[in-house]
């Protein structure tokens, strides 16, 4: 969160006011002698005190044309891994994408990121239980 106006114009003024260093200045209002020297200094090259806009975050890794490829990618193959997704990507754009990056873009746009289960619904409650009593003992 940005410093007030209000504080930034009180840290000037008593700099220019002369009430101390800008190590003094820092302590006399709690804040880090690295944003009042930042301040000064930007005040003296652009005449500007208030807070600079947010910069937005990281941009995503993926572009939209690969966003496409892999909702295609995926309408086609549904048992796809992470690593056959991006390699898809690699092999049609030269875009290297990390699988931790084609997770958050898999969450992002709501698919799912696991494979369907390879184990028929009857055998999955038979292997549950022995898990379940292995553990128990």
């Amino acid at each position: 969160m940005a410093y007030s106006i209000d504080l930034r114009e009180k840290i000037v003024r008593a700099y220019d006011e002369q009430l101390g260093s800008q190590r003094a200045i820092a302590e006399l209002f709690g804040v880090s002698r690295s944003f009042v020297e930042k301040l000064l200094a930007r005040r003296r090259s652009t005449g500007e005190i208030a807070p600079l806009p947010h910069g937005g975050g990281r941009q995503p890794h993926c572009a939209a044309r690969d966003i496409a490829l892999v909702q295609q990618h995926l309408k086609e193959q549904p048992d796809a891994t992470l690593s056959e997704v991006c390699h898809r990507v690699h092999q049609e754009h030269s875009t290297s994408v990390t699988s931790s990056a084609m997770s958050r873009l898999l969450k992002r746009l709501g698919l799912p990121r696991k494979k369907s289960r390879s184990t028929p619904a009857s055998e999955t409650l038979h292997v549950s239980k022995r898990r379940v009593r292995r553990m128990a003992r």
